[in-house]
Formats: C-alpha cells, structure tokens, sequence
C-alpha cells in the first residue's frame, strides 16, 4: 500500500492497493482525530500517518474530486460556511482538510440532522455546529466571521440564491464558492441540464465567476457540482 496526493487538491489522497488483479486506489483524507472513524468509513495506516477513506458515493465533493476537479480551492487553515451539514459526512473530511488552524461552520436546519452531527463530530476542535435556517444568514451572524469559502449542498429549489446572500454576508472578496446543485429539489420534470444553466446564471448574476463544473453522475444522479469565485 502506498500514498499519492491528489493533484490540484490539497489535504486528499490516493491509497494505492497492489495486488494480483493490479492496482487500486482510493481516496482518503489524514485524520484529524487518530482512532476515530466519523461514519464507519475505513482508517488506513501507512507511513505512521492514519487515512479516513472518503466515499464518492457518500459525499458529493468526494464525487467531483473523481469526476476530475481539476482544482479545489480548500486548504489548511481555511475557514469554511458550510450550508446543508446534514449529519456530517462531508464536514467530516473538509474539517479534515482545513486542519486545527482552519473553521468549518456547519450549518444545518434538521434538529435531527444536527444531533447526528455534534455526536459525531464533537472531538473535533474546528467544527462549529449551527442549528440555523440558511435562508437568514443575518440569524447567525454574532456566530461567524469571514470565510475564505461557501460550501452549499441544500435541498431547496432558491439554493443558489442562498448561497450568494450568505456569500454577500461572510464571504471575502476573491473568495471560493463550491455548490451542489439538486435539479430535483427544484424540478421533478424539468430537464437537468436546463436547471443547471439556470442556477449558474444566478450566481453569476449575484457576483460569482464560474470556473469549473462537472455533472456527478454516476455517484449523484442529477447532480452537478459547480466551483466559482466571488467577485462582488
């Protein structure tokens, strides 16, 4: 077993398996909380260093990172809004990325959900739970301080309206926007592809430049998954 870093992507790796059938590889990020798996994904030890294995069946950004990204603007140190936390899945590997020095903000709707979260990341020092709506990001603003990104994955048909009124609320200038976009949370007969072009063209329309997207399929049917920049 070996590690290779992921180009273009900083804080994610490659495990490369070798065997009779040839090589394998998946992707994983170090974890920052040795011994501890957040929801039964796989720890891998190489070199004295522990891996969590990310799912891109289980994660979205795990799923763009396969589809090719060719960049990801996440690094150490990052202080990141994430709107949509669910019960922590993807927060999990991006609190990962950003380090002890970096912030997640998770922020998320479903009472449910959030309990999920805080029980699964409550050993981890940069993720900050916020039960809120992100429809209002002015509800928690006494809570966080500028970001350097916005993560949405909402199900909601105005998520990428929310996306830019909590970037016009926190987000620095130049600041990275990474979205997920659900066509069938705004549409269930509507063609996808022409959901996505509306989505982007309100983002661009609210001060975000888009620089990259990419459809999820297979891991997310009807899903796209779009980087920008905010130039607001």
């Amino acid at each position: 077993m070996r590690v290779e870093p992921v180009e273009g992507v900083e804080g994610v790796y490659w495990i490369v398996n070798h065997d009779r059938g040839g090589a394998a590889r998946r992707l994983a990020t170090v974890n920052l909380c040795p011994g501890r798996s957040v929801y039964g994904e796989s720890l891998e030890h190489v070199g004295g260093v522990e891996y969590r294995i990310w799912d891109p069946y289980r994660s979205k950004l795990a799923a763009y990172i396969m589809k090719g990204a060719k960049r990801l603007p996440i690094k150490a140190g990052d202080r990141v809004l994430y709107l949509g936390a669910g019960s922590g899945t993807t927060p999990s590997h991006i609190s990962d990325m950003v380090g002890v020095k970096g912030t997640v903000y998770c922020v998320e709707f479903s009472q449910r959900a959030m309990r999920e979260l805080i029980e699964r990341l409550s050993a981890r020092v940069n993720v900050y739970p916020l039960l809120f709506d992100a429809r209002f990001p002015e509800r928690y603003s006494g809570f966080v301080r500028p970001v350097d990104g916005v993560y949405c994955d909402l199900a909601q048909p105005d998520q990428a309206h929310i996306m830019a009124r909590n970037a016009e609320a926190y987000l620095k200038k130049s600041g990275w926007g990474l979205i997920a976009v659900k066509a069938r949370s705004i549409s269930v007969v509507a063609e996808p592809e022409l959901i996505y072009i509306r989505e982007l063209e309100t983002l661009k329309s609210r001060g975000f430049k888009i620089l990259d997207e990419k459809r999820l399929e297979p891991y997310e049917k009807d899903h796209l998954m779009a980087y920008c920049l905010f130039e607001a």
